[in-house]
């Protein structure tokens, strides 16, 4: 069995924030609003201590915020993933319909590419022959 930290099994919190590029303060976040796909140990003392398994379903997390999941829809996955087997529809279904959104992000992004990449060129083209004086000049 390997090491997820320096004690054993369990990461503390410095660990996972290093790990998973969030910080100290937003793993408290997750926690409060019940994102994480189950309960975090604590040690005697009351310290947080989290398994590779808490680690693999935060960077899961990450992903789908970057990817602009709302924190909404996260709160729901967490809860359906909490709830254990039975639910796998509805869990797919929201992964769908956010899959959906992404979609239609890069293509927007896609189209956007496009047209700084043509006006790029019309650039490009004007400086090779010295005409670029007045491109698009509010002032003329």
């Amino acid at each position: 069995m390997r090491s997820a930290g320096t004690h054993g099994d369990l990461l503390s919190i410095g660990e996972v924030a290093a790990r998973t590029g969030l910080s100290v303060h937003a793993l408290r976040f997750y926690e409060r609003e019940a994102l994480l796909a189950g309960p975090v140990r604590r040690t005697p003392g009351g310290r947080r201590q989290y398994t590779a398994s808490d680690v693999d379903w935060l960077l899961i997390c990450v992903r789908l915020r970057a990817s602009g999941m709302p924190l909404a829809d996260l709160k729901r996955f967490a809860e359906l993933v909490r709830q254990g087997p039975g639910n796998e529809t509805q869990r797919l279904d929201l992964l769908d319909t956010h899959r959906q959104r992404v979609d239609a992000q890069i293509q927007a992004l896609e189209e956007c590419r496009s047209l700084i990449a043509w006006k790029a060129g019309v650039y490009a083209e004007h400086l090779a022959r010295g005409e670029a004086a007045g491109l698009w000049d509010p002032t003329a």
